[in-house]
């Protein structure tokens, strides 16, 4: 099944992103000629793999009524000096006080099953093409 997603570019260095009636804005950093006003391309992307966790990590606990009021993950990562890529991500789940022991392992395959890590782990191939419109 294809869908689609828009990319428009608002003014400046921004480009928004558009699927299913929301926009996923971006800017640069002051520094790269932008207004620093929305996230960058790339840290949209990594905090899509932490919040894709997130959202599993929520979900388990939901579903067992386990209260998330002091749940956090912090995500870690290490870029490579010669490269410049990311080589490494740490996921870190904080548990609040009186998280039951017996879920630590579960919690964390239902965090594995982020379909944004599953991605990266079997990437898509990917296209470029152009079209150019003529008046």
């Amino acid at each position: 099944m294809i869908r689609t997603m828009e990319v428009t570019f608002p003014g400046g260095q921004r480009v928004d992103a558009h699927a299913g009636g929301l926009t996923v804005h971006t800017d640069q950093p002051v520094k790269a000629g932008g207004d620093a006003s929305a996230p960058t391309p790339f840290m949209t992307f990594l905090g899509s793999i932490a919040t894709c966790a997130g959202i599993y990590a929520l979900g388990f606990c939901q579903q067992r009524d386990i209260d998330t009021t002091d749940m956090k993950i912090t995500m870690s990562y290490n870029v490579n000096p010669e490269t410049k890529m990311v080589d490494q991500v740490e996921l870190k789940l904080h548990t609040p006080e009186g998280f039951p022991a017996k879920y630590e392992n579960a919690i964390i395959k239902s965090m594995n099953l982020c379909s944004v890590k599953k991605h990266m782990e079997i990437p898509p191939e990917f296209k470029t093409v152009t079209t150019i419109s003529h008046p």
